[in-house]
């Protein structure tokens, strides 16, 4: 279940290279483009913590994605409209989100590898 939103960031990634190949992003553009894809790493990576913890719900996760995208968008259009750069305060706050959820998703990786090497040693009746 979880690998769904997964293969549609890769599928989209994938669409983005073929129809923008060549076409450099920048300016404004480039500033929603960023912001919308470290929202969406924010909300997918969450997804993936909350799935290895068993505790996935997809629609906490599509709310989720879609506030995250409404409301980054909303402070880099805001920013842009009172000459604040204000997108960088989400791109920092997801920023820390993202190192957050990797090291969470990297310690229940650990854990669980931990514990089938353990398995298998009182498995062989090594322990």
């Amino acid at each position: 279940m979880i690998l769904i939103p997964i293969f549609a960031f890769a599928i989209g990634i994938l669409i983005g290279n073929i129809v923008f190949q060549g076409t450099p992003i920048s300016g404004d553009a480039g500033i929603y483009l960023g912001v919308g894809v470290i929202a969406a790493l924010d909300s997918i990576l969450g997804g993936v913590k909350s799935a290895l913890a068993g505790e996935f719900r997809s629609d906490v996760f599509l709310t989720g994605f879609l506030v995250n995208m409404v409301a980054a968008g909303f402070f880099a259009w805001f920013g842009d409209q009172i000459g604040v750069n204000l997108y960088l305060a989400a791109v920092l706050a997801m920023g820390w989100r993202i190192f957050n959820n990797l090291g969470l998703i990297r310690r229940q990786l650990l854990a669980a590898y931990l514990a089938g090497m353990r398995q298998r040693a009182v498995d062989r009746g090594e322990a």
